[in-house]
């Protein structure tokens, strides 16, 4: 794998006002469906911002993944490190992509400006999934018993299979830890208030120094989408839309 993962960037269309806003999607989702241009980077384009969407592995536009070794969360934020460059920049992750900008934000080769982390559990879901059992369902046996292992079996099973198995393997053998790498720059949570995936997000936030929680409509989906939850992104980082 690339030491980089792919990006599509969008510059500027007026004078620039501020640092690049780096975007990170979800898993099982992907940058075109988390952040569609029309919503992101065209109105930020407008707001004098340029944008870095990245593309994770085995997801649209990333790379595929041969082994769960080669996407530890070690291996995927120091890709996502060379993806947002030496400069000055914003950062905006949603679920997965929150997770991961939670450790890019204390990264020692990137300096962060400001970070927006959405939909963030403070549990690690991929350390309770049973990989035989969806690795056996994905191709053809039985459903997993387990609730959390057949929703991310039903996730993985609409997509590249095989990748998303074993991104969760590879981030599943670091699990996420809230104690460690606690954000130091100013920090936004957001929250959809029916997002049962974000269910005490509140402990997140009393762990960084000086962060907000900004609650929008919506579940863990709908909160994307909603013209609530982009407003208090582009506001928090001073990017007046036109």
């Amino acid at each position: 794998m690339t030491s980089a993962f792919p990006v599509t960037r969008t510059l500027s269309s007026r004078p620039v006002t501020g640092p690049p806003v780096v975007l990170i999607h979800g898993f099982a989702s992907s940058a075109a469906c988390d952040w569609p241009a029309e919503y992101w980077a065209d109105p930020l384009a407008a707001a004098g911002r340029e944008t870095v969407v990245v593309h994770l592995p085995g997801h649209p536009g990333g790379p595929k993944v041969g082994a769960a070794a080669e996407v530890t969360a070690t291996r995927v934020v120091d890709a996502l490190a060379e993806c947002a460059g030496a400069a000055e920049v914003d950062v905006v992750g949603y679920s997965l992509g929150a997770r991961l900008a939670w450790d890019l934000a204390s990264h020692p080769k990137v300096s962060v400006r400001r970070l927006v982390l959405g939909g963030l559990s403070p549990q690690e879901p991929f350390a309770a999934v049973d990989l035989v059992a969806a690795r056996q369902a994905v191709q053809g046996g039985p459903s997993p018993d387990d609730p959390l292992t057949g929703a991310i079996t039903a996730m993985a099973a609409a997509g590249d299979s095989a990748s998303l198995l074993n991104l969760v393997e590879g981030l599943a053998s670091e699990p996420f830890d809230p104690g460690a790498g606690v954000p130091l720059v100013p920090t936004l949570f957001l929250a959809g208030r029916q997002d049962f995936m974000a269910h005490g997000i509140e402990q997140l936030v009393a762990r960084v120094p000086g962060a907000r929680l900004r609650q929008v409509a919506g579940d863990h989906r709908g909160a994307l989408v909603g013209v609530e939850l982009r407003e208090a992104v582009f506001d928090f980082l001073g990017a007046e839309t036109v």
